[in-house]
């Protein structure tokens, strides 16, 4: 079966890295090539009336985060004002890419020696799985996950010096997308997307 080309477009490196172990454990055959990430929702939304466009001659993946928006499909329709081409897979994390972490939540709990009773069950319903996360973090017997994870005392940052490199250990050595997409409605129909995906020439 001939390989499916696709290229790539997110928010950050830990998106990145998450859409990687989902082609890599996709059933289907897929050959990445180039990825676009400058950080953040902005440079994303700002380029995809442009890759919206460039599917017709190459197919794209895009992953960005919900956030505060209502719904996927109102975030869909607020970035693209033209109709969507069938080349151009573009999903969204409720609310956020770290509940399709913690969606494997076995493996999240294990991770951070923890009872997986404390992670939810439907983590879609999350409002804020980032802090979820490192609250989370914050009861682990790991010291160098809380050192890298958890912001440093009395700093203004959001998250660790090594959240995402943690994260993305994590994504690559023990993530099972099978078993997380039982926990995320919003990643289990990114995965069938991505499964169902017949490119247009």
């Amino acid at each position: 079966m001939t390989d499916i080309p696709i290229n790539l477009a997110v928010e950050d490196d830990l998106s990145e890295a998450v859409l990687r172990e989902i082609i890599r454990q996709s059933q289907r055959p897929f050959s990445i090539g180039t990825c676009l990430k400058r950080g953040g929702f902005g440079y994303l939304k700002k380029i995809i009336p442009g890759i919206n466009h460039a599917a017709n001659g190459s197919p794209y993946l895009v992953l960005t985060d919900l956030d505060t928006h209502e719904c996927p499909l109102a975030l869909i329709t607020k970035w693209l004002s033209q109709p969507k081409h069938p080349n151009l897979i573009f999903r969204v994390a409720v609310k956020e890419v770290e509940a399709w972490l913690l969606a494997d939540r076995q493996a999240f709990a294990q991770f951070l020696t923890i009872s997986v009773d404390l992670i939810p069950d439907d983590l879609d319903s999350v409002s804020d799985p980032k802090q979820l996360l490192i609250e989370l973090t914050k009861k682990s017997r790991k010291r160098n996950l809380r050192d890298a994870i958890i912001p440093a005392k009395n700093s203004t940052a959001k998250i660790g010096k090594d959240y995402n490199g943690q994260l993305i250990q994590f994504v690559n050595q023990y993530w099972q997308v099978e078993l997380a997409k039982a926990h995320s409605r919003s990643l289990e129909r990114a995965v069938i997307a991505i499964n169902n995906f017949e490119p247009t020439w």
